[in-house]
């Protein structure tokens, strides 16, 4: 028999304590707020309960004999006010920020919608209950400790980052039982974990896996917000990914996935929700609190400022927005042992209010608390707002995507001119950068491709985007790709441009894993994955998107080259400095922990960096550990091959280790090098030689 009493405002959501289960429910602008309980199909409203009582916002209630697996959700009174930012409405169901499971899915209906679609006037009240479309909290159990499952935490300078979607990278995999494929159970299945231990990487990033909505000008097109990044939820796993093992899949996943040496990071989506501009729905924080939860424009409150591209931007600023934040990051390091997160859009959450700032409240509070910061934490460093590009200017403790050194990588094979300087900035770690910031090389996180734009085989296949698919007019995406062709746009049989293509590959992945910082490899560029030129794939749930595993084996050979490749990387400790170079003399002999070198024996000096069409240089560096081990990289990105003579002031003899002219890296067949000696380099080619000791 269900009991009610005043409960307590604190934990918020719904926790159930063997006896019954305590709501609460964060608004400051409500006027009353209804628990709605359902019968187990989601469909049928059983009871309808009046939390009680208000505590510092908080509403709050206590109902005995409700047992975990119940079903529930929220209608909250206030202020239907458009003009001052109330939009409060009870006859539309809201999900409950801190729900830790949901039962069900959005389907989309005009009753979904606070004010009456179709009418000339977006303040005229919509009556229409919406619960019947809603999908539904579910009260769990109180999770118990895991002790079975400790953090690994790799240091960020020995981490490899293998950026992945759930569902993509398992679907079509044969060695996965069928029932698992595409689920979070299918992550931990050995078919996939031994494919990323042998490759090398040290940690999975995944794609947002936080409960999304497919957004419904996505569904009336029979598209699906695939990418997940439209959040409803930030407590709750993704139910399209539970498949049969359900949320205990996950956890397993996760456990297996470590037992591998592998960190799972998550990409989260803190800068906007699912529910869009002030047309959209009112799915759950535009009904418990608009003006709390969302940032309104101050001179037209009626109005959301959008510094997301997505019509809103979650308030960090506010005090129990940021508590919401960092609840939910805990829960997930805590509940299922996640290693760190990705900040999508991450200058938002530092908007205090408006203006970005690095001593933003969320910041800060992240770097003192007890378990936030001791997990890795990666911003996307940029939002579309005014002053949101934010490469370098987040604090200590915080790596960045920097995607400056992915258009000079890029750039410089395509053989631009004048990106020569950019290139080895990046190389060393962008000093210029980060360093103001305090931070050192392992605050580059280094790539070539990601999931937003072209794969890594796209690259050099594409200099348009192609993203007709998506519905759009090819209108979508963006024109900024620093790619060619190389002859052909697209897919060819011509023998020349595909060896030309594979060799390019080569180098572009190279370039970022042998630089100082953190590498991060998009899925499926290991085999050479395809979106046919689409650079905004985020709604194909189709073969575009999904990792080939069956058709053709992928490319085998450039497999076992990025094998290789990490091999190299994690085998040579210069590679993985924690501090910046700085061309400073290190050892006996004039030996400098960076060389800079021209193809004509000599230390590049102030007029060898300042040609524009320079394509060819040397790097010799050594490491910051006792063994003196040192590297020299030599590229060239002009299409002639070239004479490189070494500097005698770098000594030698220098034994060669990779090749990209070579399809896995080995290279066969070159001797050492003597000190002072010459080395053939073809075009468009880069080759690591190694020495040891002083």
């Amino acid at each position: 028999m269900i009991a009610l009493d005043d409960g307590a405002p604190a934990p918020l959501g719904a926790h159930f304590d063997g006896r019954g289960v305590n709501f609460a429910l964060f608004s400051a602008h409500a006027t009353a707020v209804d628990l709605c309980l359902f019968d187990p199909t989601g469909r049928v409203q059983t009871d309808v309960v009046r939390l009680p009582r208000r505590t510092d916002d908080v509403w709050h209630g206590y109902l005995s004999g409700v047992l975990p697996g119940q079903l529930y959700g929220y209608r909250v009174h206030g202020p239907w006010d458009p003009g001052r930012g109330h939009r409060f409405n009870p006859h539309k169901l809201l999900i409950d920020p801190y729900a830790r499971e949901l039962h069900g899915r959005v389907r989309w209906h005009d009753a979904l919608y606070p004010y009456r679609r179709g009418s000339h006037r977006e303040d005229v009240l919509d009556r229409r209950d919406s619960a019947p479309m809603m999908p539904k909290g579910v009260v769990t159990a109180p999770e118990a400790p895991v002790h079975d499952d400790p953090p690994l935490r790799h240091p960020l300078v020995d981490s490899v980052i293998y950026e992945a979607h759930v569902r993509a990278l398992t679907h079509t995999h044969p060695g996965v039982p069928l029932p698992w494929r595409g689920t979070y159970a299918a992550l931990g299945h050995p078919a996939i974990v031994e494919h990323l231990v042998r490759l090398g990487v040290t940690a999975v990033e995944l794609l947002p896996i936080q409960a999304f909505v497919d957004d419904r000008f996505l569904v009336e097109k029979d598209l699906s917000n695939f990418w997940g990044y439209s959040p409803l939820n930030y407590f709750a796993p993704e139910p399209r990914y539970l498949g049969p093992a359900g949320i205990p899949g996950l956890r397993s996943a996760i456990r297996q996935l470590h037992a591998a040496g592998i960190e799972v990071l998550m990409d989260v989506v803190y800068n906007h929700t699912c529910e869009a501009d002030h047309t959209g729905p009112s799915l759950s924080f535009r009904g418990i609190d608009n003006a709390s939860y969302y940032k309104l424009q101050p001179d037209d409150p009626r109005r959301d400022i959008d510094c997301t591209g997505c019509g809103n931007t979650l308030d960090v600023a506010v005090p129990r927005v940021m508590q919401m934040v960092l609840d939910s990051l805990r829960h997930w390091v805590e509940a299922y042992r996640i290693d760190g997160f990705r900040f999508d859009l991450a200058s938002s959450l530092a908007r205090s209010p408006h203006d970005f700032t690095p001593r933003a409240a969320v910041l800060q509070a992240m770097a003192q608390d007890p378990v936030l910061s001791r997990v890795k934490l990666i911003a996307e460093p940029w939002d579309i707002g005014m002053g949101g590009y934010q490469l370098g200017g987040f604090p200590v403790g915080w790596s960045d995507w920097n995607d400056q050194f992915r258009d000079a990588a890029r750039g410089f094979w395509r053989g631009d001119a004048g990106q020569l300087p950019k290139l080895t900035q990046g190389l060393t770690g962008s000093k210029e950068i980060f360093s103001a910031s305090g931070r050192g090389p392992s605050a580059s996180i280094n790539f070539i491709a990601s999931h937003d734009g072209y794969t890594l085989a796209d690259v050099v296949a594409y200099e348009e985007k192609h993203n007709e698919a998506n519905g759009e007019g090819n209108r979508d995406g963006h024109g900024h790709n620093v790619s060619r062709n190389y002859g052909v746009e697209g897919p060819t049989d011509d023998p020349e441009i595909l060896s030309l293509r594979a060799r390019q590959k080569r180098n572009l992945l190279a370039t970022i894993l042998l630089a100082q910082g953190v590498p991060m490899l998009l899925m499926g560029d290991e085999r050479s994955r395809s979106q046919g030129g689409n650079n905004n794939a985020y709604c194909q749930d189709n073969p575009t998107s999904w990792m080939d595993w069956e058709s053709d084996g992928g490319d085998a050979e450039f497999t076992e080259f990025v094998r290789h490749l990490l091999a190299l990387r994690r085998d040579h400790r210069a590679l993985r400095r924690r501090k910046f170079l700085t061309g400073e003399t290190v050892a006996p002999g004039g030996f400098k922990d960076v060389h800079w070198l021209s193809p004509c024996g000599a230390e590049m000096d102030d007029g060898a960096w300042g040609e524009p069409e320079r394509r060819a240089f040397g790097m010799q560096i050594g490491n910051d550990a006792p063994d003196g081990r040192r590297l020299l990289i030599l590229a060239n990105a002009g299409e002639g091959a070239l004479e490189f003579r070494l500097a005698k002031v770098i000594g030698g003899p220098w034994t060669p280790l990779f090749d990209t002219t070579v399809a896995d890296g080995r290279p066969a067949g070159r001797e050492a090098v003597r000190r002072g000696g010459s080395v053939r380099l073809p075009g468009r080619a880069l080759l690591v030689l190694a020495r040891d000791g002083a």
